[in-house]
């Protein structure tokens, strides 16, 4: 047996009008919604009627209510029962001519809007068709009366009244109905008065005419230090026309935290939407803050948001492409601005090189990154350099830079966010260029050899040397290379450090897991390097020094100068290396040998 929905219909306006909104100043947005709407619906039938909304405070009314008078088509007590007793039916609603696409919302959802001011709302209509001022009266509790209104509106068009419940006086006051209906209808194509005072405007400032283009320009940095409060770096004109959307994008002077979503102020048929609308550009163009006017996307049912479809994600694809058509205009018109813009919102532009490459090119011709050949664009780089070579980290590329560049290897720091990715992506650009990951085990071999005979002479102290090392898991290399100020050179390879973690992990796990993190290390063999390097006269002096204590104590300073050096983390053993080894050389400079044979 089929059975129909009770319906607490308390609980309905409850939750339509309490927990669909964010906040209780809404209301002024929904009424303000409603009788436009109503003023469209009548200017399709008579063109030459007129478009006023007139809202008066408790100031003016003096019986602590807000009155709101509109020149719209006004409703018959027909359409006042389909339109304004029912939630949820739209097929009424588009018969009566208010489902158009010239509407901005659904009379009956946003009138409840106004329940989060009120405990009752009255309604005095007019119908422009013809008949008489119908009264709708509704309450909080869900009830609602239809009469004949006690007196006769002079034209048609409707009056909404609202009763305040207590507790919502603030909302009611006349400085804040002001300050809302300037906030929401400031840019609507009619007259809105509160308390007699105009509170439109001359509609969107982007498409107003100036005298010449700086005077425009001056406008719209106003605009931008009032709606945002930043003076813009540059301001770009936006347009989707499958969106009916017109619009701004302010560039902010600073940078932006790409964490720190800053929303947009949306207009929707020039009446606002809200101010902090997040979604509408892509994620990458995080350093602007836009204005829109927008006819063709859907609000949300709250009308605080943007709907999210597939014309949502078009638009927001045709934005992020003007935005990118911006930068390459600008570098080819300005370049010094385009350096300065880089130098500030670079973030963003890198995010977007990832995926573009349009600005891929424009990163690799403009944008400055660290290399051991200076902060230069990748562009130049390339022009030097055979190979981009990179290093994931900016504690590998500290490490091995000098020592790079000695060899006559260029090499660009990818540690920093995004940059990996860009000169990964290079042969996107240009097909020509080798990129590769510079590893610590490749650049080793490009080392030289020393010659058997002296590698024999220095095998006591090597082996001194490894005696020392071998507690901390290091083997100890003798090569010649650039540059001789270099001592020695810490070398570990990704295959070394994922080694050195299972050894770590096998020494506090059970048996079981530790035999078999054994059959994953293989033979163990592979571990970090210390590189001697002899072309070092420190080196040199110290593999000549005849006391083997004092050699290891050198020796164990070497090592812990070559982590330093190359910015590795420091275990407790090398920590406590660092002090030994610094101690211990301090000792050997403070000491006495006629104290000693005395």
């Amino acid at each position: 047996m089929e059975r129909a929905f009770q319906v607490d219909l308390r609980g309905v306006v409850e939750l339509l009008s309490h927990h669909l909104y964010g906040s209780p100043r809404v209301y002024v947005r929904e009424v303000l919604q409603n009788a436009v709407d109503a003023i469209t619906a009548r200017r399709a039938l008579d063109p030459a009627a007129p478009a006023r909304v007139e809202i008066e405070s408790p100031a003016i009314t003096g019986d602590g209510t807000v009155r709101v008078h509109d020149t719209g088509i006004g409703l018959t007590e027909a359409e006042v029962h389909e339109l304004l007793a029912t939630i949820g039916r739209s097929s009424k609603r588009d018969d009566l001519g208010f489902g158009r696409h010239e509407f901005l919302g659904q009379f009956g959802i946003g009138l409840l809007s106004c329940f989060l001011v009120a405990d009752e709302v009255r309604v005095l209509t007019r119908s422009a068709t013809g008949g008489p001022t119908v009264q709708w009266r509704g309450h909080a509790d869900g009830r609602y009366e239809v009469s004949p209104a006690a007196t006769e509106r002079a034209e048609p068009g409707s009056t909404v009244i609202l009763v305040p419940r207590p507790g919502t006086g603030q909302w009611l006051e006349g400085e804040v109905i002001t300050d809302l209906a300037r906030l929401f209808g400031g840019l609507l194509p009619i007259e809105v008065t509160v308390d007699g005072r105009v509170v439109t405007g001359d509609g969107p400032v982007w498409r107003a005419a100036y005298p010449t283009v700086a005077d425009r320009e001056k406008a719209l940095a106003a605009y931008a230090e009032d709606v945002f409060g930043f003076t813009p770096f540059a301001v770009v004109d936006l347009s989707v026309p499958e969106a009916g959307l017109t619009g701004l994008a302010f560039v902010l002077p600073q940078a932006a935290n790409p964490a720190a979503r800053g929303g947009h102020r949306v207009y929707l048929k020039r009446m606002l939407l809200a101010e902090a609308v997040d979604g509408l550009l892509p994620e990458w163009a995080f350093f602007v803050r836009c204005v829109v006017d927008v006819t063709e996307l859907r609000p949300t049912a709250s009308r605080e948001a943007l709907y999210e479809d597939d014309l949502l994600e078009s638009t927001r694809e045709a934005l992020g492409a003007r935005l990118r058509d911006w930068l390459m205009e600008l570098s080819t018109t300005s370049t010094a601005r385009l350096t300065e813009f880089l130098r500030v919102h670079q973030l963003g532009v890198k995010a977007l090189a990832v995926h573009d490459d349009e600005m891929l090119r424009l990163v690799d011709r403009w944008l400055p990154m660290e290399t051991n050949a200076g902060y230069v664009p990748l562009a130049e780089f390339r022009r030097r350099f055979d190979t981009v070579r990179y290093t994931p980290s900016v504690e590998e590329f500290r490490q091995l830079a000098a020592v790079a560049a000695a060899q006559g290897v260029g090499l660009v720091n990818g540690g920093y966010t995004y940059h990996s990715a860009i000169v990964e992506r290079l042969p996107a650009i240009d097909p020509d260029v080798r990129v590769g990951r510079l590893d610590a085990a490749e650049l080793a071999t490009r080392f030289d050899l020393v010659d058997p005979a002296t590698e024999l002479a220095l095998r006591p102290f090597l082996s001194t040397a490894q005696a020392t090392l071998d507690r901390l898991d290091c083997e100890v290399s003798l090569r010649a290379f650039e540059p001789p100020s270099l001592a020695a050179l810490y070398l570990v390879d990704r295959e070394s450090v994922h080694r050195a973690e299972l050894r770590a992990t096998r020494k506090v796990a059970d048996d079981l897991w530790a035999d078999l993190l054994g059959d994953l290390d293989g033979t163990g063999s592979d571990r970090p390097q210390l590189m001697l390097n002899h072309r070092s006269p420190l080196l040199r002096r110290i593999a000549g020094l005849p006391d083997s204590r004092l050699a290891m104590t050198a020796v164990e300073a070497l090592y812990v100068q070559a982590l330093l050096l190359g910015h590795h983390p420091l275990r407790p053993a090398d920590s406590a290396l660092l002090n030994r080894s610094f101690s211990g050389l301090l000792e050997w400079a403070v000491h006495d040998p006629q104290g000693d044979a005395a």
